[in-house]
């Protein structure tokens, strides 16, 4: 994912916004790595699952967004459906 792929998620063409967006995304990479998804290190690795995930956060997260409760919802949706996918924690197997 690079920064021309979050600044089509906000629908923006102008790269004033850039280090906000590069720093929300930042946050969303490290809330997910904070519960156990793995792969969170660097933007240009995540896979199309993950960086979904990070879209969503920084859409919900830039400017104040009318919509903000549902991207909320469907981040929180996203990131509870990477925290139990296979391959993308290194829980193992703890049962």
């Amino acid at each position: 994912m690079t920064i021309n792929d979050l600044r089509l998620a906000l629908r923006l063409t102008v790269e004033d916004y850039d280090l906000e967006i590069l720093a929300l995304a930042q946050a969303g990479m490290a809330d997910l790595a904070m519960a156990g998804v793995t792969g969170c290190e660097s933007m240009t690795d995540l896979d199309a699952v993950t960086a979904q995930a990070v879209k969503t956060y920084v859409r919900a997260h830039f400017g104040s967004p009318d919509d903000y409760d549902r991207l909320k919802a469907a981040y929180d949706e996203q990131k509870a459906q990477l925290k139990t996918a296979t391959g993308h924690t290194d829980w193992g197997d703890q049962a």
